[in-house]
């Protein structure tokens, strides 16, 4: 049963846990020819890399990525391509306490249940740390679909705080701690946080994802469509809890008449849709307009307040986790959604492909 796997043509498979040797992953489908180097992939992952501000774990992991195959003289050479990164900060010792209790909001409970066994160190295989292989394999994503397609993310919520939209501006997305397109609301975001950090506590956020420059006809009917398998992606990001795409939740609250997004035909023949409320995606097939999708990510469980919770006795039990954790897991989320719209999109363009040329 492959479940440490996703993608079809494009397929990526992760291993590893937090506070093992290393994580890694293969990526198999690759295109041969193409230009690959551990360059091209590490920026992604400084831009998740853990203790990078105070906002964040104090993990220091240089996530340093090693390529074991797929490239020979600088090229991908068509075979599955193998990806390394040692964990080298493990702090196994902080979780001695909790090796045989439950912390509420983690997996604990459910892989105990599933398995009979589990790696109680940073949570094993169920930590966060795991996502980084799919930043590197989005990375690889990106390549296949080259410099005319853009994919983007910002976090756009912390806590109750929403960004205001008029003052969104990606330039500041890089230029502040959150990933925030707002520098007002950041600033409110970092006091806040902060309060929040010193408590022990953590709070929940909600990241936008666009992506632009797809043609139309990405996608397939009924059961390949290209947002069932976008909301699919970003839901099993560590934490996610909800998905929409385009207009979403708040498509029920307007009229036919509003969510239509009509069309006319430009001066020089080209298609102009007059709003974009599908999120750039009709029938399960890309419209050519701008992907646009949101997850929400839940506070981070590892919290100093004690908690009520029970243990493998079967005891009633008052629990506080310790260690380094993040007070916002959505802020390091962000690389991570766009990673995962990259790897979801190279795999629906390479199927096009295979069926339409």
């Amino acid at each position: 049963m492959s479940v440490n796997s996703f993608g079809r043509l494009f397929r990526v498979t992760t291993w590893g846990e937090s506070h093992g040797p290393a994580i890694g992953c293969t990526v198999d489908g690759v295109p041969p020819r193409i230009a690959l180097s551990e360059a091209d992939i590490q920026p992604y992952l400084d831009k998740r890399r853990p203790g990078q501000s105070k906002f964040t774990t104090q993990r220091q992991e240089t996530d340093q990525v090693k390529i074991l195959s797929g490239v020979f003289e600088g090229q991908t050479t068509g075979t599955p391509i193998q990806l390394m990164i040692e964990n080298t900060d493990q702090r196994s010792k902080d979780y001695g306490d909790i090796a045989r209790e439950f912390r509420p909001g983690h997996a604990d409970y459910t892989y105990n249940a599933k398995y009979g066994i589990r790696d109680h160190r940073g949570g094993g295989r169920s930590s966060a740390r795991e996502t980084a292989m799919r930043v590197a394999a989005g990375a690889i994503a990106r390549k296949i679909l080259g410099p005319d397609i853009s994919i983007r993310a910002a976090l756009i919520q912390m806590g109750p705080h929403k960004i205001d939209r008029d003052n969104w501006n990606w330039d500041h997305v890089n230029a502040n701690p959150f990933f925030c397109p707002d520098a007002e609301t950041a600033d409110i975001w970092s006091e806040e946080l902060d309060k929040i950090r010193k408590s022990g506590s953590s709070l929940g956020a909600i990241v936008e994802v666009i992506a632009e420059g797809m043609p139309a006809g990405w996608g397939a009917p009924v059961y390949g469509k290209l947002d069932a398998d976008i909301a699919s992606a970003l839901m099993s990001i560590n934490a996610a809890k909800g998905v929409e795409i385009g207009e979403g939740m708040g498509a029920s609250a307007l009229t036919g008449e509003e969510n239509a997004d009509e069309m006319r035909i430009g001066e020089d023949g080209s298609i102009n849709f007059l709003s974009n409320h599908a999120g750039g995606i009709l029938g399960g097939i890309s419209s050519g307009q701008p992907i646009v999708a949101r997850f929400s990510v839940k506070p981070t469980s590892s919290i100093l307040t004690p908690r009520r919770s029970i243990n493998e006795a079967g005891e009633n039990i008052d629990i506080i986790t310790k260690g380094r954790h993040d007070p916002c897991v959505g802020i390091r989320a962000v690389p991570v959604g766009e990673a995962m719209m990259a790897c979801v999109l190279a795999d629906h363009m390479m199927l096009h492909r295979a069926q339409c040329g």
